[in-house]
């Protein structure tokens, strides 16, 4: 077995991998082969459990699915190139495969949802009575003026089945949104439904992952977020809004993933999408991590793009470019002592990394 584009102090990428399958949305490898070819890699170069190692180098791949990750998909990140999300996961892939020795652990994160929710057009009637289009905020004023307002019959599964209640939590909702001053609600198309191909996760992704899972034997942590139907979820530490109009708890932060990254000695991330998920993640982290931690994170700024949406009327236009946020983002990141790198940059001269 030969390997490609070997470096000084990284692992040749195995020859199984074809960039090509970053684009495709059918791609799946098979894991049986993937096994063999684990053990073999492993047994190649020396490969130790993962469990072994004196530094834990955690890396965070973030809703890399397929609804995100192909222009077949219900919500691809194409960012302003148009190619987004599928050149992300290529760097992605290449990144694993040559620092299978360097990465300790990988969690993967899922956006996980249900066709009615607070985010989806699905639970939402206008004026009309009809369903409104995708890709629109939802400000305060257009749930006190009834210009939006819950489909009465998704108030029998959500909430209390008391659509007055239900009435008062989508308004104070928003309000809270408003308050935070982060986002305001965006319908969204629907997406990443659980159960269908496109909440799965990219294959050259999935291929990467396990193939570090058998190679280093280590556990391929998934994480699951989004389901809660009444807030958004971005970030995979916790949600949006955390309380209930009548100061009952909405959701929780997840605080057990939250411990375990704390613990590590260096979080890499990646993901999808930079404007949204990605960003709320590492702004999550640098609220309740320790400040004296935020140096072990991480940021792969070539792995991640942010939401675009392409204006049908207007070619080359957008309705909504997020890119300056996610830019901004990275650049108060940075600021906050985190590091914004490059994937095709050794780890070897990354600053600060523990060795």
């Amino acid at each position: 077995m030969t390997g490609q584009g070997e470096r000084a102090g990284e692992l040749p990428i195995p020859e199984f991998y074809d960039p090509a399958n970053a684009g495709r949305w059918a791609y799946t490898p098979d894991q049986e082969a993937l096994f063999h070819a684990a053990v073999a890699w492993r047994e190649r170069f020396g490969l130790r459990p993962a469990v072994e190692d004196a530094r834990r180098i955690h890396l965070l791949l973030i809703d890399l699915q397929k609804d995100f990750c192909f222009p077949e998909g219900t919500l691809f990140v194409a960012g302003r190139s148009g190619r987004g999300a599928v050149d992300d996961n290529d760097r992605v892939a290449r990144f694993v495969y040559r620092n299978l020795h360097r990465v300790s652990h990988i969690t993967c994160t899922l956006d996980t949802h249900f066709p009615y929710q607070i985010f989806f057009p699905a639970f939402w009637l206008d004026e009309t009575g009809a369903p409104p289009p995708p890709n629109r905020e939802v400000s305060v004023d257009d749930i006190r003026q009834r210009r939006l307002r819950p489909n009465p019959a998704v108030a029998a599964w959500i909430g209390t089945g008391d659509y007055d209640w239900l009435l008062h939590q989508v308004e104070f909702y928003t309000e809270q949104l408003a308050a935070q001053g982060k986002y305001r609600l965006y319908l969204w198309p629907p997406h990443c439904i659980l159960g269908s191909d496109g909440h799965a996760l990219a294959g050259v992704v999935h291929e990467a992952r396990m193939f570090h899972a058998y190679a280093r034997i280590s556990e391929a942590r998934i994480e699951l977020k989004g389901a809660t139907p009444l807030t958004e979820y971005y970030s995979v530490i916790g949600p949006e809004v955390l309380r209930r109009f009548d100061g009952k708890p909405l959701a929780q932060r997840n605080r057990d993933f939250l411990d375990i990254l704390a613990r590590s000695d260096a979080v890499v991330i990646a993901g999808q999408a930079a404007s949204h998920c990605v960003k709320s993640t590492i702004e999550d982290l640098l609220e309740h991590l320790d400040p004296a931690l935020t140096r072990k994170v991480y940021i792969l700024r070539d792995c991640m793009s942010a939401v675009t949406v392409p204006d049908p009327d207007h070619p080359g236009a957008f309705l909504f470019d997020f890119t300056p946020h996610a830019e901004a983002a990275l650049r108060r990141f940075a600021d906050a002592g985190m590091h914004v790198v490059e994937s095709t940059t050794p780890m070897d001269e990354w600053p600060d990394l523990p060795v």
